[in-house]
């Protein structure tokens, strides 16, 4: 008996078909990754303006913190109670520690080397002593009295500004003493009227506007 032939195709596919298959599958891969590898860097530029914001808030609510408590010159007696520049704040803040008496210590903040620098003096109720340490902390001087923190890295300037006779003043401005520079730069010292607040303006790398926060000083 004679067998007919089959027309039917072998099963499988030919060199063709999955040629053609192999390169759809990469253009899906090369899409998929492009948009992955999107995805990926938008949730890292995110995530590091996350990191940059809530630095910058911790930064400020120390900030707050210390100016809430500033030593105004009622207890300062005309000594150096305040110093705003165009790159620093420098002030004296009371101390309160449970059960034992108030204290005074000078803080100042400046920018270095792109940091967001914290220092501060120890404690003490002797007001020679704390003209001493705010001298040493004005000039950069007494690491080991007044060791730095740093708030914040990436930071590129930092602009302060004094809230005295209802107008924002920008040029450098000492309250109370007369304290000198050590750049050399002139001050203009106010004794008649402290003023109230003080607004910090940092600008750090990344963000297209500097981040700005006033604050009142000693409570008022």
């Amino acid at each position: 008996m004679t067998r007919i032939p089959s027309s039917r195709r072998p099963a499988g596919f030919t060199l063709v078909e999955l040629l053609v298959a192999i390169a759809i599958l990469a253009m899906v891969a090369v899409l998929g990754w492009r948009g992955l590898d999107g995805i990926v860097r938008a949730r890292v530029a995110l995530t590091a303006d996350m990191e940059t914001t809530r630095g910058m808030q911790l930064a400020f609510a120390q900030m707050e913190n210390d100016c809430e408590h500033a030593a105004g010159n009622d207890i300062m007696a005309g000594r150096p109670a305040l110093l705003w520049d165009t790159d620093r704040l420098i002030l004296v803040r009371k101390v309160f520690v449970e059960n034992e008496p108030s204290r005074l210590q000078v803080v100042s903040y400046r920018v270095v080397e792109g940091k967001l620098v914290r220092r501060e003096s120890p404690g003490t109720r002797d007001l020679i002593q704390i003209e001493q340490l705010w001298q040493a902390i004005a000039s950069d001087a007494a690491a080991e009295n007044a060791p730095s923190v740093v708030l914040q890295v990436g930071v590129v300037g930092m602009q302060v500004q004094g809230w005295q006779n209802n107008a924002w003043r920008n040029e450098p401005t000492a309250v109370g003493g007369g304290t000198p520079d050590p750049a050399g730069n002139e001050l203009n010292v106010k004794n008649a009227q402290d003023p109230t607040g003080v607004q910090v303006a940092l600008t750090v790398q990344g963000l297209a506007q500097p981040m700005v926060k006033a604050f009142l000083l000693g409570g008022t």
